[in-house]
């Protein structure tokens, strides 16, 4: 098992209210006008101001500007005296190149929601073990994409009571689990793992979903996480979409979630597949760093925050 030092108590941003101040910025691919734009209304709608980060349309090869441009973004955003929430505009790649050119500290006098999933794996998992909550959510380019999805975001922002129904999956495991949720993005966990922010689950509810993975590298990632630790000691285990898997001329024989479901098979805790939520169209919101139950039996399947 990982020696990985213990998380500090977790905190909680306060929920927002009609009025409060959102952030967007641009850690990772660049965004628009256009595409941010539906955002920045529907926002507005919730009653909340507004403001971007100066650099949030810049374009640097395929990045949201330079590393040093989004870094400084970034750390504006983390520094923002009365922020109350920071949205990451888009994912893609370029967090990892910037998360140790910032410095966290100023969250502990003012912390404030960082909402994102994908690439932002990489600053949730930061704030995992800086001690605080972030949310796995929608981001602001695709606001318009599902209505439901945005609006769990809004939910989860405003603080109310989300308790998700999920389809029954035959590969599903049974059991009750109640423990805070950790995780994101599989590639991105398997990147940072043996890092500063390498993410220790044990007795957590780990999240993975991910997108265009060839099915051999899904098997690797899932082998790391085992050799590594991370998967002995769970209270369950949670997959949303495994989107786009490619595979190669000789099929490797399992599915990605046959694949996940043999890494984990020497263990007993509960295993939900194909939780709405990850590169999928309807990408439920997830608080990551606070408790949660999940259930899963024969015939119904819930996951509630409680």
């Amino acid at each position: 098992m990982s020696t990985k030092k213990e998380i500090p108590k977790m905190t909680s941003p306060p929920y927002l209210k009609r009025g409060d101040t959102v952030l967007l910025i641009g850690t990772a691919r660049a965004r628009t006008k256009e595409t941010i734009a539906p955002a920045i209304e529907i926002l507005k709608s919730w009653g909340l101001k507004v403001l971007t980060g100066k650099n949030i349309y810049k374009k640097h090869h395929q990045f949201a500007g330079t590393d040093a441009q989004r870094a400084a973004d970034l750390q504006w955003a983390i520094e923002h005296k009365t922020a109350k929430a920071v949205i990451i505009c888009g994912g893609g790649y370029g967090t990892l190149r910037i998360i140790d050119k910032v410095n966290f500290k100023a969250l502990h006098n003012q912390p404030k929601w960082f909402v994102g999933y994908s690439d932002t794996t990489v600053i949730q998992s930061r704030l995992f073990n800086e001690g605080f909550c972030s949310i796995h959510g929608t981001m602001a380019f695709q606001f318009t994409k599902n209505e439901e999805a945005t609006l769990s975001l809004k939910h989860l922002l405003f603080g109310e009571k989300q308790v998700y129904e999920v389809a029954v999956n035959p590969l599903n495991r049974k059991g009750k689990a109640s423990a805070e949720v950790v995780g994101g993005n599989l590639s991105l966990l398997y990147a940072l793992s043996g890092s500063v922010d390498d993410v220790n689950t044990k007795n957590k509810i780990l999240f993975i979903e991910d997108l265009d993975e060839q099915l051999y590298h899904i098997d690797r990632m899932m082998l790391q996480l085992k050799r590594s630790g991370k998967l002995q000691h769970l209270k369950a285990l949670v997959v949303g979409g495994m989107s786009d898997m490619k595979d190669n001329a000789v099929p490797f024989g399992k599915t990605a979630e046959e694949i996940i479901l043999d890494a984990v098979k020497e263990y007993k805790y509960p295993v939900c597949f194909n939780f709405p939520a990850g590169h999928i169209e309807k990408n439920m919101a997830l608080y990551l760093g606070k408790k949660a139950t999940l259930k899963v039996e024969a015939k119904t399947v819930s996951f509630t925050f409680n």
